[in-house]
């Protein structure tokens, strides 16, 4: 247990935790409460499992895991497995959507839909975070120290 909580006091760890989780978030928002032009809840729900073929599970835990998900990385708890979620989640949204459209995003609105880049550096910052833990001012970092003292 003190293996998935311990953490070094890094502020790179710290610095990319909050960026993901801020990156994150609001794509979460979207899905969870529509917020940022989004479908909320139960429009996300019917797109994921009416239009894409998603199970009821896998959708629920996509919104939870982009929304709250991203919250709980920002804060550094659970960093380990909230960026493992992502990772997951990431690799799922290339594998169903975002393959077929190439590498690159449509910037220029010429492609049938979003390349993959996003994604993959997504994925990246996911495992270096899990490789490396919450880092400074992680919640994670607290319950380790406690976890230590016991």
């Amino acid at each position: 247990m003190k293996m998935f909580f311990h953490t070094d006091d890094s502020l790179s760890s710290f610095v990319l935790r909050v960026t993901v989780g801020a990156v994150m978030f609001p794509h979460g928002a979207q899905k969870l409460v529509g917020w940022f032009g989004g479908y909320g809840f139960s429009g996300t729900m019917g797109a994921f499992t009416e239009k894409m073929g998603m199970p009821w599970i896998i959708a629920f835990l996509v919104i939870i895991g982009e929304s709250l998900g991203a919250l709980a990385l920002i804060a550094g708890f659970m960093t380990r497995f909230v960026a493992a979620s992502l990772a997951a989640i990431m690799f799922g949204a290339v594998a169903m959507a975002h393959w077929r459209n190439g590498f690159f995003m449509n910037w220029f609105g010429q492609q049938a839909g979003e390349g993959f880049e996003y994604h993959l550096l997504m994925i990246g910052m996911c495992f270096a975070l899990i490789l490396a833990g919450g880092g400074k001012w992680s919640v994670d970092q607290g319950i380790a120290k406690g976890l230590e003292s016991d």
